[in-house]
């Protein structure tokens, strides 16, 4: 005759231990799936400002080359850019769109205005004249103004040192104002231009 063996019952306390452990585990992992997603969205909002720096960075070179080869640079640093960029009431501001979508992405100001530090003539024997460009600083050599002329030996060129400072920031979807939040990007440079030394009075003041 075979014995059958009955199933022993838990304890109620044994039970609620059980319960409880379940409990806490489902808990711990709600807490990691949590961290978890706080954390790629952390590293997602981390690459996107790196991404908009990156562009703010190459906006703003971009907008100080411009400066730099603009004509308006020495003699009205105020208004740089004839074609500034609309509705930001500033002629030294400039947009951009950076991904292609119709939309300016970036703004860039040149601020505080383009200034010039240094001036400096350029001696007549330094002059290369078989360079057109050094060739124009031996026309019409002055006697005053500068200090230029033949008794000092200085041509009518002078090279001066500017400090640019470009300011570039993301804009909101509309492209219309810059964004609540996110990165700034700065780029402080000196630059050297040639000018004429009849230029020197009113560029380098």
């Amino acid at each position: 005759m075979k014995r059958r063996r009955i199933p022993m019952a838990l304890p109620a306390s044994q039970r609620g231990v059980t319960l409880l452990v379940g409990m806490i585990m489902l808990v711990l992992i709600t807490l990691l799936v949590l961290a978890s997603y706080q954390l790629g969205r952390t590293n997602l909002e981390i690459v996107g400002n790196a991404q908009q720096r990156a562009e703010g960075l190459a906006t703003a070179q971009q907008t100080i080359e411009a400066a730099f080869t603009s004509p308006l640079l020495t003699s009205s640093p105020d208004a740089i850019f004839p074609k500034p960029c609309p509705g930001f009431g500033n002629n030294n501001t400039l947009c951009y769109d950076v991904n292609g979508d119709g939309k300016n992405d970036v703004v860039v100001q040149v601020t505080p205005p383009p200034k010039c530090i240094k001036a400096q003539p350029i001696p007549a024997t330094s002059l290369n004249l078989a360079d057109p460009n050094d060739q124009q600083c031996t026309l019409g050599v002055s006697q005053g103004g500068f200090g230029t002329g033949a008794a000092n030996n200085n041509s009518n060129c002078a090279n001066t040192v500017w400090d640019i400072r470009a300011v570039a920031q993301n804009l909101d979807a509309g492209g219309a104002a810059p964004a609540s939040q996110g990165p700034t990007a700065v780029i402080d440079q000196g630059i050297a231009v040639r000018v004429g030394t009849n230029e020197v009075e009113s560029s380098c003041p």
